[in-house]
């Protein structure tokens, strides 16, 4: 499944991204869906959104050398230990937008950690031409995860617009309990590093990688199919309640979503090698921005479930993709740091776009959001010209 981990470890690994992802994708539409309880503005939601990514963006790069010395399994711990904290903080104080925004934001911290040991597991462990298959399960884990976190928003909030957002911290509570007592199931060596050998010519650490020509430009489109996710993470609770959708809803079309970014990612390692890693990526992007395009037009319910479904096929590509071929580029005993400035990347994408697209959201409403977003997702297409995955 991944390299050498042995079979126990290989799915404690797949269960704590399920986990971790399904705490966050449980937490922030629930804070969301606080805030809207609270009748903050429009203009708020973006900042909430963003402040997931504050502490992640200046703890990234930091957080890539501390697994290469500490090793995965430590750093896995602290930051389901994090996830925890944050969880009960949102649960016991989270009743303003400033409580709200704390919260999110340590959650961001927890999440990095997690997901930084995540992926130095399979960076370190897989052989280096099924990295693309070993990224693909691991991503497709996080997808079930994304699935299963608004999946619980429907089951606890039903048939109202808005759920009970305290049953949902406390179920978040317990979810993060099972994401830390998982982490001791993992393997806690760090192995040799990659079968095969970094490119040559890309030694100097992560930092170096930036010069390589095409990386910048790559790692900008992960970050901005990321921060898009957020975006809709965020926003289509607040596009459910402008269309009165009930809240079990809108929880089923962001797991509708999820499943189809799980699709593609389980199909990833052989659809990279039948198309090529660039081809895939431009198919995913463009699938992408007729989705959110799409669904900034008035539409039945059951017509924005097959938009989602869409959207989730495109948007479920491109981290896979980027994290494999940054990880067969960097060297050994380097590879959680070149594997965290990519997320640092991420994250300057997590807190840029949501900010600015957020003020959108005042004189246009969710649905504007949507639009823009489409509009920027679409210019990655030319952002990439050029760039070679492969």
């Amino acid at each position: 499944m991944i390299g050498e981990l042995g079979r126990r470890s290989a799915t404690a690994l797949l269960v704590h991204s399920a986990l971790i992802q399904a705490v966050t994708f449980l937490v922030r539409p629930a804070a969301t869906y606080r805030a809207l309880e609270l009748d903050v503005p429009g203009y708020a939601l973006g900042l909430l959104a963003a402040s997931y990514a504050v502490f992640p963006l200046l703890l990234a790069v930091p957080t890539g050398a501390l697994v290469d010395r500490l090793g995965e399994r430590r750093l896995m711990a602290i930051g389901s230990a994090v996830v925890l904290a944050s969880s009960a903080f949102l649960l016991v104080a989270g009743s303003s937008i400033a409580t709200l925004v704390i919260g999110t934001a340590v959650l961001g911290a927890g999440q990095l950690a997690c997901v930084v040991g995540q992926q130095a597991v399979v960076a370190n462990n897989a052989v280096a031409a099924r990295l693309d298959s070993a990224f693909g399960y691991l991503t497709f884990a996080a997808s079930l995860g994304q699935a299963l976190g608004p999946l619980a928003i429907a089951l606890v909030g039903g048939a109202v617009i808005r759920p009970d957002t305290q049953a949902i911290f406390l179920l978040a509570v317990c979810m993060a309990l099972v994401l830390f007592l998982t982490t001791f199931a993992v393997s806690g060596s760090v192995s040799s590093g990659i079968r095969g050998t970094a490119a040559p010519g890309r030694g100097g650490g992560s930092l170096a990688l930036l010069k390589t020509p095409g990386v910048a430009r790559a790692l900008a489109t992960s970050a901005t199919v990321l921060a898009v996710v957020d975006l809709t993470m965020v926003y289509l609770p607040a596009l459910g309640t402008e269309r009165g959708l009930t809240a079990a809803t809108v929880g089923a079309m962001l797991t509708v979503r999820a499943v189809f970014s799980m699709l593609s990612r389980i199909l990833l390692g052989r659809a990279a090698r039948a198309m090529g890693r660039m081809p895939l990526l431009v198919v995913s992007l463009v699938l992408s921005t007729v989705a959110l395009a799409v669904a900034a037009i008035p539409m039945p319910a059951w017509l924005l479930f097959v938009v989602m479904g869409v959207l989730g096929l495109g948007l479920g590509i491109g981290q896979p993709l980027t994290m494999s071929w940054l990880s067969s580029r960097a060297p050994a005993g380097q590879r959680g740091r070149a594997l965290a400035l990519r997320l640092a990347g991420n994250r300057v994408g997590q807190v840029v776009l949501p900010a600015a697209i957020g003020t959108v959201a005042a004189g246009l409403g969710a649905a504007g959001v949507f639009l823009v977003s489409a509009v920027v997702v679409g210019g990655t297409l030319v952002l990439l010209r050029g760039v070679k995955l492969d």
